[in-house]
């Protein structure tokens, strides 16, 4: 029998009122690093528009794991803002998931005042600065800083944590052979490689035992030379289910440090990109801009081909991602053996989408996938959609 996405689901522990998920997009509603007003509005719209889970994006475990400055690293100054924010999307009858990591490469260490991090070192294209290869004793540092969040978010009332473990942050540099050149027991072989990722999904684990469901973010295939391939996705969710460490995979692609558009398809705004970096890096964009941002065709579930593979290989809860905006294909993911999907883009065109699908009021979304939306995590406004602007007036 067919379930029915629209229907109460549990993950985990956590008993929640769909299986529509908003997965994790920087909301750009942070500029001092804390829990504002509009981050909360953000939220509790995407929870009074129907989704089953909300999720805040790039919670950082540290402060060289930020992206940059403005994003969040959970502690004790920013737990209660954290805990305005979960009751916020609890009263809206919404459930709230806190993405965890650690940027790893894709940190810019001037902005951090902090330098960057990976598997191996390596150049930064943002910082201009050399990223330092992680020693054992930054291993368990970072790892333990993963339990001490974990434990931060769950006692402000965070449902789901998840664990980003792709896009080529931390845990994704050192699955990537291209990014992971270590002769120690952290490379080498998928099994050494996967070490860290494996050690802080069970950490998390440990810590918050079933107050809390913990996903993992992993890669379908990171789409770069180098990369996590689709053989190795597989083989690696293997390994996660074997632990027993995780409650369901989120199934995600591509590289924000090698080839963002690997994730996103469609249209590629490598002008509005240009305009909103400074100005070296924008210089840059302009001239090999076209070779970093990749053009990608669009097509609704475009991930679903590679995510087919995952499911024939796991009997594990999975999260289907990737330009979903149609009833008829989230109808068709549950058919297909996935007990969630994932949106994000759509949402931010249309925060009440779900109601609208639940209530079959439409059948698809609106969103055109301009991608015109990805540039503004940079703007003071927070990350939304231009096309929506637009149509406003």
């Amino acid at each position: 029998m067919q379930v029915d996405a629209f229907r109460p689901a549990t993950l985990g522990p956590v008993q929640l009122r769909n299986r529509i998920i908003k997965a994790a997009t920087f909301e750009g509603r942070t500029p001092y690093g804390l829990v504002t007003d509009d981050l909360i509005a953000f939220h509790r719209e995407l929870a009074e528009g129907g989704v089953g889970l909300t999720t805040v994006a790039y919670l950082a475990v540290s402060p060289e794991g930020r992206t940059h400055k403005q994003q969040i690293v959970v502690g004790g100054s920013t737990a209660p803002g954290l805990a305005r924010l979960a009751q916020a999307v609890h009263d809206a009858g919404g459930r709230i998931s806190g993405q965890i990591g650690h940027a790893g490469p894709v940190a810019n260490g001037r902005s951090n005042g902090a330098h960057a991090l990976a598997a191996s070192p390596m150049p930064s294209p943002l910082s201009m600065q050399m990223i330092r290869s992680a020693t054992a004793r930054d291993l368990a540092r970072i790892t333990r800083a993963y339990a001490a969040t974990a434990r931060t978010l769950v006692d402000a009332g965070f449902d789901v944590l998840e664990i980003h473990m792709s896009h080529s942050y931390l845990l994704s540099s050192f699955l990537a052979p291209g990014l992971n050149r270590r002769r120690d027991g952290w490379g080498g072989s998928l099994e050494n490689r996967s070490r860290l990722a494996r050690q802080i999904a069970r950490a998390v684990r440990e810590e918050v035992g079933d107050a809390a469901a913990v996903i993992g973010k992993t890669s379908l295939s990171d789409g770069f030379r180098g990369g996590v391939t689709l053989a190795e996705g597989v083989e690696l969710a293997q390994m996660l289910e074997a632990d027993r460490t995780l409650d369901a995979l989120q199934l995600s692609g591509g590289s924000s440090l090698m080839n963002p558009m690997y994730l996103f398809r469609g249209g590629v705004p490598l002008r509005e990109f240009a305009a909103a970096m400074p100005l070296p890096v924008r210089l840059g964009m302009r001239t090999v801009g076209s070779r970093f941002l990749k053009a990608y065709d669009f097509e609704e579930a475009y991930f679903l081909d590679k995510a087919l593979e995952f499911r024939k290989a796991l009997t594990m809860s999975l999260v289907l991602l990737g330009g979903i905006n149609r009833r008829a294909t989230i109808e068709r993911a549950m058919s297909l053996g996935f007990q969630y999907v994932a949106m994000a883009r759509a949402l931010l065109h249309e925060p009440d989408l779900v109601r609208r699908l639940e209530d079959e009021r439409r059948g698809v979304g609106a969103c055109i996938h301009c991608n015109r939306c990805m540039p503004t995590i940079y703007d003071p406004a927070g990350t939304h959609c231009p096309e929506l602007v637009d149509l406003r007036g």
